[in-house]
């Protein structure tokens, strides 16, 4: 099968926690991780962890959002056509927040498993 998306790599794999503020400690002060991200998010914050020099990030999700994995495209509306016209189980339209937060939609592997496609510029 030829390859119809743009994606570039795996930015982030993230996994939902009950206490961000612990899992942000266990991960920095334990296992040596730095943060990279920690900004407002809903009722809770977003906060990505990573060793350093990685370029993959850990996101330490609230409860109630989407955890998974999170992959960048340069084109989220064409890989958004492309994998729903080839059958792929994905969300029924790219979302779009406003200028600050890029274009993405979620699908779903054949197990469920629930993955992110994030633009980036």
């Amino acid at each position: 099968m030829d390859k119809i998306t743009h994606i570039t790599q795996v930015a982030t794999v993230g996994i939902r926690v009950t206490d961000q503020q612990k899992a942000m400690e266990f991960y920095v002060g334990e296992l040596g991780f730095e943060v990279r991200r920690d900004v407002p998010f809903g009722d809770g914050r977003w906060i990505e962890v990573a060793p350093p020099g990685a370029t993959t990030t850990v996101a330490l999700v609230p409860e109630g959002a989407p955890a998974g994995i999170r992959l960048t495209t340069r084109d989220a509306d064409a890989d958004h056509a492309d994998l729903r016209a080839h059958g792929v189980d994905t969300d029924a339209e790219v979302v779009r927040m406003g200028p600050a937060v890029p274009p993405m939609f979620a699908l779903r592997d054949p197990d469920g498993n629930n993955l992110i496609l994030i633009e980036s510029s």
